[in-house]
């Protein structure tokens, strides 16, 4: 483990373990871990010009501030995750009066999803720790991540994911060569089962919202956005907070987000912390339910949604992801699954191609304008967390359908716009 992680903390209890003590969760009260760091040392011996100047463009630019040692493999996908692009569209500008608009596009990961981030990080701690095989519950996006991240280094992975899992992200854990366990239920299922077989059988488990090391590789988009605020592709207003949207299903990408910036807070390398807006399904909404009530008590849903990444009955990491809101000075905002299928259809039209929970962070951002929640002087980033050929039936209710017609130039006439 790197040196200059301290151990952990639990986010509910607040109590510290020393870095060998513990490997999930809070054995007192099973709430989520927080990797502690020697944030002294890490600024005695580091500048954000140390950062800044990095010619690694992917998250292993940010070693001094992750939890594990250099993992090796240059030449691999394992090495290739983050670093993701920031695009400004101006179709999407003139569409939302924001000038100050910019999409991340997670889909430009190696295996097409945010979660590619997780799973470096978890992938290269399995191998710090001699472990044999690493297991997680997925709908689709953190398995083809863990089997991709895996399948890079002969990691041998196995993958629990629910029997409705789209079949694009099934074929993906296949082709990986991860052994696949489709699940008789939904994911929160997948996710005990995945928890129980890693304690029966001696696994490493991945889960979000489980396993510590899944926020940190997380977190690394949250250094990336700094970045490019620093270097002035941001053109940050510091009169008012930059505004940063994103879905969430079990919590773990926002808080993760949250975790980055407070982390380069503490080092004193952040002045003003961007305020984070999370967006949920309302078929899938236990987090913003809780947010909207004041509470950090979680109660489940039945999810149904179409955008699968985020349909969770109960959040893994729901109190950590309430609070990325609430003391961030951002908020949580509801979209219907039509809202959804209008955001993709959108985004494709500025070239980026968003799967459902992907494109749930962009119709958040519209529904929050129509609100009075961001207005035209605001700096805005929304994050697109994987692409569109994830879910291919859902991209095609999003768009009306190709005519088919006969051979000749008449008929072609007849359908031109």
């Amino acid at each position: 483990m790197n040196p200059n992680v301290l151990g952990y903390r639990c986010t509910l209890c607040d109590r510290a373990y020393a870095p060998g003590e513990v490997q999930y969760t809070c054995p007192q009260d099973g709430g989520n871990l927080d990797i502690l760091y020697d944030y002294v040392s890490i600024r005695t011996n580091y500048q954000p010009e140390d950062i800044l100047a990095g010619t690694e463009y992917s998250l292993w630019r940010y070693l001094p501030l992750l939890p594990v040692e250099d993992p090796g493999g240059n030449a691999t996908p394992l090495r290739a995750a983050g670093w993701t692009p920031l695009y400004s569209p101006s179709y999407l500008k003139e569409k939302t009066g924001l000038q100050g608009l910019w999409v991340k596009d997670e889909s430009r990961n190696p295996t097409a999803s945010f979660k590619d981030r997780a799973s470096s990080l978890v992938v290269a701690r399995a191998r710090e720790i001699d472990a044999q095989v690493v297991v997680t519950a997925s709908t689709g996006n953190a398995g083809a991540a863990l089997a991709g991240m895996a399948a890079a280094v002969g990691q041998k992975a196995i993958i629990f994911a629910p029997r409705s899992a789209p079949p694009a992200k099934v074929a993906q854990l296949l082709v990986y060569g991860a052994q696949v366990i489709l699940v008789d239920g939904n994911y929160d299922a997948a996710f005990d089962l995945s928890v129980q077989a890693a304690e029966v059988f001696g696994w490493y488990c991945r889960n979000t919202g489980f396993n510590p090391f899944t926020i940190e590789g997380k977190k690394t988009a949250a250094f990336e956005i700094w970045e490019a605020v620093e270097r002035g592709f941001i053109n940050h207003n510091i009169a008012r907070p930059l505004k940063v949207f994103v879905s969430v299903g079990d919590g773990n990408i926002i808080s993760g987000l949250h975790k980055g910036f407070k982390d380069l807070q503490t080092l004193g390398w952040l002045e003003h912390m961007p305020q984070i807006y999370g967006v949920q399904a309302e078929g899938s909404a236990a987090i913003a339910r809780a947010f909207f009530t004041k509470t950090e008590e979680i109660t489940p849903v039945t999810a149904h949604t179409l955008a699968d990444s985020i349909s969770v009955d109960l959040p893994r990491d729901g109190v950590r992801a309430i609070r990325a809101a609430a003391q961030t000075g951002g908020a949580y905002i509801v979209v219907s699954d039509d809202d959804i299928l209008s955001a993709i259809s959108e985004l494709g039209k500025a070239a980026i191609f968003a799967e459902p929970a992907g494109a749930a962070a962009y119709a958040g951002l519209v529904k929050a304008i129509n609100e009075g929640l961001v207005t035209p002087e605001d700096q805005v980033v929304v994050i697109n967390t994987g692409s569109g050929l994830k879910d291919i039936s859902a991209a095609m209710k999003a768009v009306p359908p190709a005519p088919v017609i006969e051979p000749t130039i008449d008929a072609v006439r007849q359908v031109i716009k």
